[in-house]
């Protein structure tokens, strides 16, 4: 065999071998990968956060269930790197929208209460006069 051949066979053992590399690490558990995913998915969050302009308090009122720890690393990091490229937050859009929406579900709730005040007073008023007959 030559020495090109050989070499052919060690390329291809190592990348057969080397395509079974997206599993993870197999002595991982399940609860052990979901945590990771969990921590990974915080520090997305707080970076998100931080690029938004929301300060860091506001992120953990905003999701409570994230480790607060991994929420402050992503918050810090996108913190450093908008300093360093002198980047400007970027204001949410939605938050914007939100708003009178929650001032129409206000006024709706108000106007259904005045409703059901009007009739309530209104069927007090027909039973009142049923009674007189």
């Amino acid at each position: 065999m030559s020495v090109r051949t050989e070499c052919m066979l060690v390329l291809l053992a190592g990348s057969c071998l080397l395509s079974a590399c997206d599993k993870g690490d197999p002595g991982l558990s399940d609860e052990a990968k979901a945590v990771l995913v969990k921590e990974a998915d915080a520090k997305a969050t707080g970076g998100a956060c931080r690029h938004a302009g929301r300060a860091l308090e506001d992120c953990y009122t905003l999701n409570p269930a994230a480790p607060r720890a991994s929420v402050f690393a992503g918050w810090k990091d996108m913190n450093d790197y908008m300093r360093e490229n002198k980047m400007d937050v970027v204001k949410p859009e939605i938050a914007a929208e939100a708003k009178p929406a929650e001032e129409s579900k206000d006024a709706k709730d108000s106007k259904e209460s005045k409703d059901s005040k009007e009739s309530e007073s209104g069927s007090k008023g027909k039973s009142g006069s049923k009674k007189e007959r």
